[in-house]
């Protein structure tokens, strides 16, 4: 389990992921040298990973959420195939691991060859529904309250990025590389940054700060939810009449159990993603806050019994 020191930290890294450690350090009343190696520890023995990310709104991109029916003998062996797709993320098995949940990511004006070409390939797949992610109300840049508990207000201004806003304009070939770099490392170097770009470091400076003032890249934390004590999580589809589901979709964004939420296309046009400490809290969950929302006409609850692969590409 995690000591305050690494939840405040994790806190940290979630406001500003590329604040220095020395100022980390100070927000904390630690110095840089436990900041850094406190982060080093957790990357090396509890997976911890900065990932950054492109905001889908502003960089052209569509997201489907899919579900998948495999075989069981081929349904881990089909989610590490997806998973090392670099169009998908979030790639987990669910229900008793016959079925796979994940997002694909598909430029708004292109056909999407996951899902139109090569799933259907698949001789294993028995079943394939694709549910086109309309918005996002919890998740993306938003996250988890479990992980953002530990740091006072005071504490989390003082470590929050000075806003200010960047010029509307296209992605370059250079802006891609270096968030196809930020998805390998959030706290990359500029040199490597620039490196990887073709950039002179103060110009890769500029592009990243230009990116994060306009929105276009945010940054994520990648651990395991067993750290905060979760022990049960689940895929929720729920069904909500359309005059309902704005209402219903903002309520559930301010509950504590779920780091999920969007509305999306299909027979079941909201989903969430529950995080629950074990089955009792989750069953609890569902019969009290999520029974008491009467718009709600019904629940598939999915149990997740592997996350193959986060928001950040495969590493090995």
């Amino acid at each position: 389990m995690l000591d305050d020191i690494d939840r405040a930290l994790i806190h940290a890294l979630q406001i500003d992921a590329r604040a220095p450690f020395s100022r980390i350090g100070a927000v904390l009343s630690v110095s840089t040298q436990t900041v850094a190696r406190r982060y080093q520890r957790l990357r090396a023995e509890s997976g911890l990973r900065v990932v950054g990310l492109p905001d889908p709104d502003r960089t052209g991109l569509t997201q489907w959420l899919v579900r998948l029916s495999a075989q069981p003998a081929a349904a881990r062996t089909l989610a590490r195939s997806l998973a090392r797709r670099p169009d998908t993320s979030w790639v987990k098995l669910t229900s008793g691991g016959t079925e796979i949940v994940t997002i694909a990511h598909t430029p708004r004006h292109a056909q999407s060859a996951m899902l139109l070409h090569d799933i259907p390939r698949a001789a294993s797949v028995t079943a394939v529904s694709a549910h086109f992610i309309l918005h996002t109300y919890l998740g993306g840049p938003t996250a988890w309250r479990g992980r953002v508990a530990a740091l006072t207000e005071e504490q989390q201004e003082a470590l929050r990025p000075t806003e200010s806003v960047g010029e509307e304009s296209p992605l370059t070939a250079a802006d891609h590389a270096l968030i196809a770099a930020l998805r390998r490392d959030g706290r990359a170097s500029i040199a490597d940054l620039a490196a990887a770009a073709g950039l002179a470091p103060a110009t890769a400076a500029r592009r990243l700060a230009d990116l994060r003032a306009r929105g276009a890249l945010f940054f994520d934390v990648e651990i395991s939810a067993a750290l905060y004590g979760v022990t049960t999580q689940a895929f929720l589809w729920m069904a909500v009449a359309p005059a309902d589901l704005d209402e219903v979709a903002t309520t559930l964004a301010t509950h504590e159990e779920l780091a999920v939420v969007v509305a999306t296309t299909g027979p079941t046009n909201l989903a969430a993603q529950a995080l629950c400490p074990d089955p009792a809290a989750l069953h609890h969950y569902l019969t009290h806050r999520l029974g008491a929302l009467r718009a709600i006409h019904t629940v598939h609850t999915a149990p997740v019994l592997e996350i193959v692969k986060a928001v950040g590409p495969l590493t090995a």
